[in-house]
């Protein structure tokens, strides 16, 4: 009995010993599975039910700290593997709801879940090579003929195939009479004066094929002032014009440009005309004959009048050099204009001619026989070199978002081909994706796929694109930025932008520990209340906006950027049309709780190009190439010929 009572006594603690292990071991079961459940919805899952799917198709390790645990082997490096990426962009019935900018946004979400939903059945068809042509011929004449009648009915002359060197266009037409005008744009109107006498036109070399759905870039504008100018003489102004931003003027104000200063295949850019008709051409006749009259021997130069007059028929003809585009009028050279880099001749795809000018007929010729495609698709260049770099296993220091449109399949390409070969990104201390929401032409969307599974840079923001719904994007960079990316410091910027990241990296590295906003601030700006770009009350009902970069190029900081996301996830973040106010917005709120260091830099160029810039804007996919050259042989941030 007493031997069974010592086994007894002896059993009895184990059982107890095990029973604790067990409960023990179930409780750190429970705790693990409540840290991993949220993880793996957060890494990989989402509900289809308004999610919006944010895909890279290029295999790559994850770069998510969280996730390593559950993607590494002991001992090995990072695996790589496809990984889809979600947003936790949401839009339920409650979002609908709200202001009219959420109505938008639920409507372009639906219209993109079902143009998402073709292109991933595979029943759409994207873009297809141009096949050969067996008459080329008839697709690109050697020249073409418009009647001023036929011109009249269309108001554009369609140049097939563009220009090529030596091609020529002539115009000929008669200048209308003054006409008074109350409010010029080319004059300023005096107190007093109720209205300026004004005469003027403008041709223009359009590039018809270059864009979709946007203004075509100016590649020539030709612009004479016969009367109304603010300098009150008739002068002849030339410029281009890209995405609406105009470039430097050449302004012809009748002085003959220096021979020892830039020339245009050995033309000079302006001639000398008498400035002043109406007075000094009476004089210079009464000059001109008493000179010959006592014999004067030395040489007398003769100076023409302003090429065009009031009433008076002219012959123009714009022939492209060498250098640039050559004008003359009446068979006498008149203006040279220097190509701009970012306009081709192949490019010019239409003469456009309006204003204060009656044309009597065109004609041009000598133009390229051969068929370019003019198809934005043909600028991609399906080459391994231009993919996504895989992404090793580093601390990311900045991710940048590039807000791209669908059919910037040519900036994507330039983006590519330029800085985002830089160092920095291939070691994956910098990652740059694009943003790109859905098309109205359902084969672009099929293109945009393509596009994205072979060069794995593309992130697919499923609803339908418009303008006001940009700051969409936005938020979506900052959800991919520290929720995929882990990375310290997010950076927004678009597509036609050329960013230097070694400087900017400089920069962000002496505020790593502060919560930090860096651009190109603006202060005490107004909202619009009229025009184009009028902000309602509605909209926007203070008479200032907060503090906020220029949406071409900012950073913030992850903390700023995880405050943003949270607050769209709680339906409380406020949204405003304009993005980059949004940002101002936002980060002036979360600054209310948590200082925020605001860095103002004007080398975060808001349009075009400056020295020793940061970041530069409007900067077209020929320019892009061409600084990131300039960079990578001449050492120094050279701008390409500033428009």
């Amino acid at each position: 009995m007493k031997r069974g009572g010592k086994v007894d006594l002896f059993v009895l603690p184990n059982r107890l010993t095990l029973l604790q292990i067990f409960m023990v071991v179930m409780l750190v079961y429970l705790l693990f599975m409540s840290f991993e459940i949220p993880l793996a919805f957060r890494a990989g899952f989402g509900s289809e039910n308004g999610s919006i799917f944010l895909t890279d198709a290029l295999p790559m390790p994850v770069p998510l700290m969280l996730e390593e645990s559950h993607h590494r082997v002991q001992n090995q490096g990072p695996r790589v593997m496809k990984l889809e990426k979600v947003s936790t962009l949401r839009f339920n019935e409650s979002f609908s709801e709200g202001s009219e900018l959420h109505k938008v946004a639920r409507h372009a979400w639906v219209t993109g879940q079902k143009l998402w939903g073709e292109v991933k059945s595979g029943k759409v068809k994207g873009f297809e090579k141009f096949k050969v042509v067996e008459n080329r011929t008839d697709t690109c004449p050697n020249s073409v003929t418009v009647s001023g009648a036929e011109f009249r009915g269309k108001g554009v002359m369609v140049l097939p195939c563009g220009l090529t060197l030596w091609s020529h266009v002539t115009v000929v037409g008669t200048p209308r009479w003054a006409h008074a005008e109350r409010s010029p744009k080319i004059a300023v109107v005096r107190d007093g004066d109720k209205a300026v006498m004004v005469s003027q036109f403008m041709m223009e070399l359009q590039g018809l094929k270059a864009v979709d759905n946007e203004e075509p870039p100016r590649i020539l504008h030709f612009n004479p002032r016969l009367r109304g100018d603010w300098s009150g003489r008739p002068v002849i102004e030339q410029n281009t014009c890209y995405r609406m931003q105009w470039g430097s003027a050449l302004r012809c104000e009748g002085w003959k440009s220096r021979a020892d200063k830039e020339t245009v295949d050995g033309q000079v850019k302006c001639e000398k005309w008498i400035r002043d008709d109406n007075n000094r051409s009476e004089e210079w006749k009464a000059t001109w004959w008493l000179n010959r009259l006592i014999g004067q021997k030395k040489k007398v130069t003769v100076d023409w009048p302003y090429p065009f007059a009031e009433g008076k028929l002219f012959v123009l003809t714009i022939s492209a050099g060498l250098e640039g585009y050559h004008v003359s009028v009446d068979g006498r050279h008149v203006t040279s204009f220097p190509y701009r880099t970012g306009f081709a001749l192949e490019d010019a795809t239409g003469l456009s001619i309006n204003g204060d000018v009656d044309v009597h007929s065109i004609f041009a010729a000598s133009l390229p026989t051969s068929h370019p495609s003019f198809a934005p698709q043909m600028h991609l260049e399906l080459i391994p070199q231009w993919k996504a770099p895989p992404l090793h296993d580093v601390n990311v220091e900045l991710f940048i978002g590039i807000l791209s449109a669908g059919n910037h399949f040519a900036e994507r390409m330039a983006v590519r081909k330029s800085w985002m070969q830089h160092k920095l990104i291939k070691s994956s201390h910098v990652v740059a994706r694009f943003f790109v929401a859905l098309h109205a032409r359902k084969d672009i969307n099929v293109d945009i796929a393509k596009e994205a599974e072979y060069f794995g840079d593309i992130i697919v923001v499923p609803y339908m694109d418009h303008y006001d719904l940009v700051v969409l994007k936005t938020i979506a960079i900052c959800e991919y930025g520290i929720w995929k990316v882990a990375a310290k410091h997010i950076m927004k910027c678009d597509d036609d932008t050329f960013v230097r990241l070694d400087s900017i990296m400089n920069e962000v590295k002496q505020v790593q520990s502060r919560s930090l906003y860096m651009g190109n601030m603006n202060y005490h700006h107004r909202p619009l209340r009229h025009g184009k770009w009028a902000v309602t009350y509605e909209e926007w009902v203070e008479e200032e906006y907060p503090i906020y970069a220029n949406g071409p190029g900012y950073i913030v900081s992850a903390d700023i950027a995880q405050f943003i996301v949270s607050e769209f996830e709680k339906h409380k973040l406020k949204l405003f049309k304009m993005e980059d106010v949004s940002m101002g917005m936002w980060v002036e709120q979360f600054n209310s709780t948590r200082p925020v260091e605001y860095m103002h830099d004007l080398k975060f160029c808001q349009h075009g190009c400056i020295e020793e810039y940061y970041t530069a804007h409007y900067q077209s996919p020929r320019q892009m190439t061409c600084m990131w050259e300039k960079l990578q042989h001449q050492l120094k941030p050279l701008c390409c010929n500033m428009r």
